[in-house]
C-alpha cells in the first residue's frame, strides 16, 4: 500500500452569536423562504474575536481529538482570506500559541475553497514523506466584510473555524484524491 494522509483528529470553533434569516429580513429586501430555497442556510454565526482566536480554539480541539501534543507537529497550515494582520501569518501565530515549537507554518489563501486546497497541499507533503504530522485549519471572519444591503452575498457568509490533524497512513485509508479547479472570471 502507498503512503496516504489520513485525518486523525478534528475540531471546530462556532461562535455563539447567530444572525438568522429573520434578522436579514430586517436589514435588506429578502425573506427566509428566498434564502432557504437558494442556499439552505437559516443561520450564520458571527464572531467578536479575531480569525486567529477562532483558529486557535479549533486547533486545540483537533489536537485533543487526535491525542497529539503540539510539539509533535511538523507543520501548521491555515487557510484563510481574513487574517487580522498580514504579517506574521495566522499559521505562525497559531504555531506559537499552541506551542508547536518544532513546526513550520504558513497561510494559504484560496477563499471558500481554502480548506480543500489546504488538504491537497498537506496530503501531497505527507505522501511525499516531506512531513508526517500536520495541523490544517480553515478559519474565516467574514461578517465584517459584508455589505448587508446586498442579498447576493450577505446571506451566505458567517464566521468560524475548523481544523484537522493529518498523519501518514500505510493501510490505504486517507485522502484518495483532490480535484482542484477555479474560475477567476466570475469575480
Amino acid at each position: 500500500m502507498s503512503r496516504r494522509a489520513a485525518i486523525t483528529g478534528w475540531g471546530k470553533c462556532v461562535p455563539p452569536v447567530s444572525l438568522s434569516n429573520a434578522d436579514l429580513e430586517r436589514l435588506m429586501d429578502t425573506s427566509d423562504e428566498w434564502i432557504l430555497e437558494r442556499t439552505g442556510i437559516s443561520n450564520r454565526q458571527l464572531s467578536h474575536v479575531e480569525t486567529t482566536d477562532l483558529a486557535e480554539l479549533a486547533a486545540r480541539r483537533a489536537l485533543a481529538c487526535s491525542g497529539m501534543d503540539a510539539e509533535e507537529l511538523d507543520l501548521v497550515v491555515v487557510a484563510t482570506c481574513t487574517p487580522e494582520i498580514l504579517c506574521p501569518s495566522v499559521a505562525a501565530m497559531i504555531q506559537n500559541r499552541i506551542g508547536a515549537t518544532n513546526a513550520g507554518a504558513f497561510d494559504l489563501n484560496a477563499a471558500c475553497s481554502g480548506f480543500v486546497y489546504g488538504t491537497s497541499v498537506v496530503a501531497g507533503m505527507i505522501e511525499s514523506g516531506f512531513v508526517d504530522k500536520v495541523l490544517l485549519v480553515g478559519a474565516e471572519k467574514l461578517h465584517f466584510t459584508m455589505d448587508y444591503r446586498d442579498r447576493g452575498t450577505a446571506i451566505l457568509f458567517g464566521d468560524g473555524a475548523g481544523a484537522a490533524v493529518f498523519e501518514p497512513s500505510e493501510d490505504g485509508a486517507g485522502v484518495l484524491a483532490v480535484d482542484l479547479g477555479a474560475d477567476g472570471g466570475k469575480g
